[in-house]
């Protein structure tokens, strides 16, 4: 295997342990982002998409990284790839297919219909509710660091937070199901 004339011969990486620190890390945040990118997609494929645009612009841009907070960062680039796909969408609607084939473990909830029921109430969130909404009760960002992210005053990061929530609460409220037990 031959080597160009910046191979390892000549020095050309300072610190050889910086990429795999920063590949490391980027590891660790694929849980967290996976979550957001399921959240904003709407759907497991669509997310996994979406999830693996960001990792790929993460990687290939990481000399842009000032070193400060590599979340917040990965965040950002992601909620900037959804809302550039969701803009050419828009502009080329696509034809989707129903996901009936889909097969999915059962999950053992004392409400067999709860996450249907918070899917479902999620689904009905503008796209801008929903973020907001993850970024901060689920990934646990500040309101400020939200604001960053999304590029909005913080003023709007609450409103829509408490938009989304009283929209969830109601959602959830009107598809609850009392179970009947019955008689021995």
């Amino acid at each position: 295997m031959s080597h160009g004339p910046d191979g390892p011969e000549t020095g050309a990486r300072a610190d050889p342990a910086a990429p795999d620190a920063f590949e490391e890390e980027v590891l660790e945040l694929m849980p967290a982002l996976r979550r957001y990118s399921r959240s904003l997609a709407h759907s497991d494929p669509d997310g996994e998409d979406l999830l693996q645009d960001c990792v790929e612009k993460v990687l290939a841009r990481r000399e842009q990284w000032r070193g400060v907070n590599l979340r917040a960062w990965a965040f950002t680039i992601m909620t900037n790839l959804f809302r550039n796909g969701h803009r050419r969408r828009a502009q080329h609607p696509e034809v989707e297919f129903d996901e009936a084939l889909g097969l999915r473990a059962e999950e053992d909830n004392a409400d067999p219909l709860e996450r249907q029921r918070l899917m479902r109430g999620l689904e009905r969130l503008s796209a801008d509710n929903r973020a907001v909404l993850m970024l901060v009760v689920i990934e646990g960002y500040r309101y400020q660091d939200v604001a960053d992210m999304m590029e909005i005053p913080i003023g709007t990061v609450m409103s829509r937070l408490s938009r989304a929530r009283r929209q969830l609460a109601e959602a959830m409220k009107d598809d609850n199901v009392i179970a009947l037990r019955r008689p021995k």
